[in-house]
Order: C-alpha cells, then structure tokens, then sequence
C-alpha cells in the first residue's frame, strides 16, 4: 500500500470540548466525540487502519479570539511532539483581528513547526475580498505556507434561502454539508479573483477540499465569464492552475475526481479523508478502486496519495510496511 498523506483531518481542543456545546453537535453520532478529542492512541490506531501515514490536524469549524488560538495551537502542538511522524498542524488564527491572525500564523509556523493555516470560509458573512483580511494572506505568502480555506456553517442571514417547506433541520443540514458549505465556498475563491486578490499576492498557496468545492464542473464557463471582470495580470484558469490546490477530502466518488482531473494539473490535487466526518477505511478503499480504475498512472497515483503534498508542505511520508 502507498504511503498516504491526508490534510483535512480534525479535532476539538480541550478547552472548546469543556465549553458550550454546538447546536451542530447534534448531528453527528456520538462515536464521533472520542474521535474528535483523540490526539493519541485512538486517532493513530484509525490511521493505521486507513494507511495514513501523515495526518495533518486541524480545529473542527471555530470561531475563536486570540488568546483561544494560541492555546489551542499550543495543545496541538504537545499533541504533534508525542508522534511527529504520524501528526503534522495546520494553525488556528483568529481571522477577526487580522494582525493577530498574521501575528500567530508566524509563531506557529517558525516557532512550533506549523505547515500553514486552515481557515473558516466566511466570517459571519464577511468573506477574505474584504482588504482588512489581506495582512493574514500577505504573512502566508511571505512564509511560503498555504492557507487552506474551509466551509463552515452559514450565518443567521445566510441560512435564509435554504429555508422552505420541510424541516428546518433540513434547512440547516442544506446550508451545511448537504450543498452550502462547497457552493459558498467556491464562490468564496471567484470572489478573490475577482477582487484582484491573486494580483496582489501572485505567490499565495491556497488549498480547497471536497473535489474542489464544485468550481471544476463550472470552471470553463466561469472562466470565459470572468473575462469581463476587470483587467487582471493572470486569467482565472491561470491562477486556478498555479495557485489553488484541491484535496479529495470527504469525496470518494471517481465521477468528480475524473472531472477535477481534467481541469487542474494533477501536482495540485491530493488524497485526504476528512477524518472524523469519513473514515479512514473508506478513503483506502478509494485509493484501490483509483488504482484498479486505470484513471490514474502509477506515477500520478503516487503524486495523488503523498507526493504532492510532500512538495507543497515539505514534510516526507514514511512507509507504514
């Protein structure tokens, strides 16, 4: 079995597990709370099951002020010197004060050995086209790390159109995991394009899940659209092909991955499971039917499960044989 590295991988911090409950709990099983809190002996017995070799850890979707963030990246930090072979970090910043978020997104990648950030998709509504978020990206670019953007839930106002005549526990599940969280998130990428971002940091690394949060079944009509969007330095294809990555994570179908597979160059797109919203097992069980699919190369299987991020994150997957 290949080495694997995953990057969309999760957990929940002591002191967010000692706080208020998320109404969201709900809807998840409770098998999922052990799986969320381990940092130990549970987590790298799930990843011996998947063949992970790497798991690169982040918060569950959190919202959280400075002093909060800096615990948290310390705890995982503990948790990653227990089994730094097994366990990598992305950190948590705290994105409604940009300069502190710029500010920890430094300590933790030169102090604690962090490979970049993972970051909530929207801020209450408020999305990175915003310049006030623009110091946190200008930290990552000069560090050289990727920001890896993630959905989470809508906002009260945001939850409106998902709303109809069904329960609202289906509204809520719609605005989520059910088709929000990629649609917004997606959008969330044109909306950089279309403000110039990739003009002003044209080295920038970011990262996407979940098969590309729906762009790549779209991306040739948006791109020929996006021309009327301002003169930019780079085309939206250019700037998808250079500076955006795209994990599998959470999707383990080969349809999309066919899809995703001819839109972007395979250096940029990389095995992850979304663990513990997806189970190890099943993400190995893609890995095998990729491999008896033919829609990969041996060689571009490699790049797929560990290679590419091994170039991205500069970390090396070790043989679990």
């Amino acid at each position: 079995m290949l080495p694997l590295i995953t990057l969309e991988e999760h957990f929940i911090s002591t002191q967010v597990r000692l706080g208020k409950k998320d109404a969201h709990d709900a809807d998840f099983p409770p098998s999922f709370t052990s799986k969320f809190e381990s940092l130990g002996d549970e987590r790298i017995q799930d990843m011996d099951n998947g063949s992970v070799s790497l798991q690169v850890l982040s918060h569950a979707p959190l919202d959280a002020p400075p002093a909060a963030c800096v615990d948290i990246n310390n705890e995982l930090a503990l948790a990653i010197s227990q089994n730094p072979d097994r366990l990598a970090g992305f950190a948590t910043l705290p994105m409604a004060d940009p300069k502190a978020a710029a500010a920890e997104l430094s300590r933790c990648v030169t102090k604690l050995g962090f490979l970049g950030a993972l970051i909530n998709n929207h801020l209450h509504g408020q999305y990175y086209d915003d310049e006030r978020f623009w110091p946190v990206f200008e930290k990552a670019q000069e560090l050289d790390v990727p920001m890896y953007i993630h959905p989470t839930y809508p906002s009260a106002a945001m939850l409106e159109p998902y709303k109809g005549n069904y329960d609202d526990r289906i509204a809520s599940q719609l605005s989520a995991y059910g088709w929000g969280w990629h649609a917004d998130t997606g959008l969330h990428i044109l909306r950089l394009f279309a403000s110039g971002f990739f003009d002003r940091f044209p080295r920038i690394k970011i990262i996407i899940g979940h098969m590309g949060e729906l762009l790549p079944f779209q991306l040739d009509r948006i791109a020929g659209i996006s021309r009327m969007w301002g003169e930019k330095k780079r085309g939206l294809m250019e700037v998808w092909r250079s500076n955006i990555w795209i994990t599998t994570s959470g999707m383990f179908s080969l349809a999309p991955l066919a899809c995703l597979l001819r839109t972007t160059t395979i250096d940029h797109v990389m095995y992850s499971v979304d663990y513990p919203f997806s189970s190890t097992e099943k993400g190995k069980s893609f890995i095998e039917e990729i491999r008896k699919s033919g829609l990969m190369s041996a060689e571009d299987l490699e790049k797929f499960a560990y290679r590419n991020a091994e170039a991205l994150l500069r970390v090396k997957a070790r043989s679990l044989e």
